[in-house]
């Protein structure tokens, strides 16, 4: 049976290595990024609410007629 704590002490010693090679934003490439996100995630939000206000108009339409 293995030594789960040689094997998580070996996971660990290996996690910090490869965090270590990984190349970390600049605080102005974290900002702009943040920013875009930001924005992308504001028109989606506002499309999505425009086509669900113009997609019940539709349906509240065809569905008036056929009462």
């Amino acid at each position: 049976m293995k030594n789960p704590f040689r094997s998580t002490r070996i996971f660990l010693g290996e996690m910090v290595g490869e965090l270590q090679k990984a190349t970390w934003p600049t605080k102005t490439e974290l900002r702009d990024s943040t920013i875009i996100v930001v924005v992308a995630a504001v028109i989606l939000g506002v499309f999505t609410s425009i086509s669900d206000f113009s997609l019940y108009q539709v349906v509240d339409l065809f569905t008036s007629w056929v009462s």
